[in-house]
């Protein structure tokens, strides 16, 4: 099973559902839709109307982000995991650099996927390494920190997603080459069969993904799918890369 995750960050209003509509015309005439699942992530303002309307279709909604804080709290502008599913919303990411850059501690994300998981939400957790780990060759050290002080082997592991984001790749149009992804990404399956183990995790890539380099990734099969951010703002976009991937 792959995954094609559409990362909308601060894009959409209620009339945008019709791209997704699109997206879902797609799906259904697709010979290949077996193999695959679509998730959106719209903004909290859509959670609602965007999981109620596709309730019975085939594309799956989630949340950006959760609070570290269940059900209801003092804690102004705050959305708990309880309120998203509440809503219909069935996934959440957790971690993303942008996140991690305001403050989201390992500890923070920790309570973060304790919570989701409790709240039967399923957890896309978002790892990178940035520009200087990078130059300093310290992807795999800081990779390996990020899963360990967080995951945890008593959490729901069929219910934990990872997604690998290199912070350097998000949004300039650079990618890592084939083979540093492979090894990457072979790296992080194995660190995380030690903490959740579990035999077969499933790992996504995100950063700079579009219609034109998706059949590079294709060739690794150990890439188990996609965390698209800025190509899930057009239907058309989006719908490329998974005719692409599959072409």
């Amino acid at each position: 099973m792959r995954y094609f995750i559409g990362n909308w960050k601060m894009f959409g209003v209620p009339k945008s559902i019709n791209m997704l509509k699109k997206i879902n015309t797609f799906y259904l005439k697709d010979k290949n839709r077996k193999k695959y699942r679509v998730i959106i992530t719209p903004p909290y303002t859509l959670l609602e109307s965007y999981a109620k309307f596709f309730k019975n279709k085939k594309i799956s909604i989630g949340s950006q982000n959760c609070y570290q804080k269940d059900q209801f709290s003092s804690d102004t502008g705050a959305i708990s995991p309880y309120m998203i599913r509440s809503v219909g919303a069935k996934y959440t990411l957790v971690g993303h650099s942008d996140n991690r850059n305001d403050g989201d501690t390992n500890e923070i994300l920790k309570s973060k996927v304790e919570l989701a998981l409790k709240n039967n939400l399923v957890v896309v957790f978002c790892i990178g390494e940035n520009k200087k780990d990078k130059k300093n060759k310290k992807t795999f050290s800081v990779l390996k920190n990020q899963l360990l002080k967080v995951l945890d082997k008593r959490f729901q592991k069929n219910k934990i997603i990872v997604a690998y984001e290199p912070i350097w790749s998000i949004g300039t149009g650079k990618i890592p080459t084939k083979v540093e992804l492979e090894k990457t990404v072979i790296f992080i399956k194995k660190v995380l069969k030690v903490v959740l183990k579990k035999n077969s995790p499933v790992v996504l890539y995100g950063g700079s993904v579009d219609g034109s380099n998706v059949q590079l990734f294709k060739e690794i099969k150990e890439i188990d799918g996609f965390l698209i951010g800025g190509a899930s703002k057009s239907s058309k976009k989006f719908i490329d890369i998974i005719k692409n991937y599959y072409r």
